[in-house]
């Protein structure tokens, strides 16, 4: 297993780390799943630098590192709402959009066709992961001057899931429509 897939390796392992410290009453367990979320989160550029400058991509990074950004995500997003810290509304269009994208990636395959991570998916990962890491860090500096960056941050989430997702549909529409 080359360097690329450990780092990938380490950001599926981080996620039940993450959330053991996140949902048990560790003392100071907030911090340190908030310290371990961004650490993983971390990884998901750091595996895709490595694996392009040192040549090391490989059809299993290609499918592990997705499903560990989904995984990371999607762990923290249920944690957030079995906290009362989101509203389950959001983790249903992101959770869609990601079984979307999935499927139509996976019906592409299946016809030879490899549809690549758009500009807009990238938008969608980044705004997600700063509006996981405000929300877990309650708000914080924000909260001081009384201005809701949690609240923007994930409703920008949600606007560029609902777009990024768009876009994939539009630009693939053809492998949809010839499905058979």
């Amino acid at each position: 297993m080359n360097l690329a897939n450990k780092i990938t390796m380490l950001r599926i392992f981080l996620v039940p780390v993450f959330m053991l410290f996140l949902l048990t009453k560790f003392p100071y367990g907030d911090y340190i799943a908030v310290v371990v979320f961004i650490i993983a989160a971390i990884t998901d550029g750091l595996d895709g630098y490595v694996a392009r400058k040192w040549k090391q991509i490989t059809n299993f990074g290609k499918f592990i590192d997705p499903l560990a950004d989904k995984l990371l995500v999607t762990a923290a997003l249920i944690s957030l709402v079995e906290l009362n810290r989101l509203s389950a509304w959001v983790v249903i269009i992101i959770l869609s959009r990601e079984f979307v994208v999935t499927s139509l990636r996976v019906v592409a395959a299946s016809e030879g066709i490899v549809i690549a991570a758009s500009i807009w998916g990238k938008v969608k990962t980044i705004t997600q992961i700063v509006a996981i890491i405000a929300i877990l860090i309650h708000n914080f500096p924000f909260s001081l001057l009384g201005f809701p960056f949690d609240q923007i941050s994930i409703y920008l989430a949600v606007i560029f899931t609902i777009l990024s997702g768009a876009d994939y549909l539009v630009k693939n529409w053809e492998v949809v429509k010839n499905v058979k």
